[in-house]
């Protein structure tokens, strides 16, 4: 059993949250808004596990996570919105969430987060430079956990392809594949205008992680038959190379 603190100002997700997790065992706090929030936290040391929502009355779920951070460093916070983008998600990670779950979300990808949360090692604290968004590897997104898979990908003339292990909230694992062709790899270059992008391989690598990602984020769930094919340069993808490339431009 855990104790687990829910701050979001919506009766009925506080409700659901709440009934959701003492099903499971686990002894579990409540409150309205950041400020109650971080009242009821205090030094951390009474809680386990921190499910905290991003829009809220005052302040914000970023401000309150940092606050938490700072208070309790390393502490297990899953962050909740409606409203999130995985930009949104990422700088949620970088501040040391744990997880980010879109609502609405179902009671299994609940408990399956917080079981992740709870068993998760400590983080470490990390320099600026590994504040990096080429990866997700030290957090998940829906409760499912992404994983790469060692090596420098299956490259043929059509494209590229590389291979990660996800772990879903029931815990059962897929070897997912992202097909990357070699005319999307050119169009990509031209937008960065450079032959040789930052990091070689494990640039491509990143990509193709951040589809697996933005993918569970918009579906929390595995794709259909364990395959994944980037096919254009969205804007979402546009945003994701320019932070990347930003330090080194």
């Amino acid at each position: 059993m855990a104790r687990i603190l829910v701050v979001d100002d919506e009766r009925n997700i506080r409700m659901m949250v709440r009934l959701a997790l003492m099903h499971s065992g686990h002894e579990v706090g409540v409150a309205t808004d950041g400020e109650e929030g971080l009242a009821m936290f205090g030094s951390g040391w009474d809680w386990d596990l921190v499910l905290l929502d991003q829009r809220m009355p005052g302040m914000e779920g970023l401000e309150v996570l940092r606050e938490i951070q700072r208070r309790s460093p390393g502490a297990r916070v899953i962050m909740i919105t409606a409203f999130g983008t995985i930009d949104l998600a990422v700088d949620a990670m970088k501040s040391g969430a744990r997880d980010f779950l879109r609502k609405p979300f179902t009671a299994e990808i609940l408990r399956g987060a917080v079981e992740s949360g709870l068993h998760a090692l400590p983080q470490e604290a990390k320099t600026p430079a590994e504040q990096s968004p080429l990866t997700f590897c030290l957090s998940t997104i829906n409760g499912y956990w992404i994983e790469s898979t060692p090596g420098p990908g299956e490259r043929s003339p059509a494209g590229l392809v590389h291979a990660f292990t996800v772990t879903g909230p029931s815990r059962d694992s897929r070897t997912i594949r992202v097909t990357l062709p070699s005319f999307v790899m050119e169009l990509i270059r031209a937008h960065a205008d450079r032959e040789n992008m930052p990091g070689g391989d494990r640039f491509w690598q990143a990509l193709c992680e951040e589809a697996v990602a933005n993918y569970l984020w918009q579906n929390s769930c595995f794709p259909p038959e364990e395959a994944l094919r980037i096919d254009d340069m969205t804007p979402g993808l546009q945003r994701w190379i320019d932070a990347v490339l930003a330090p080194t431009r």
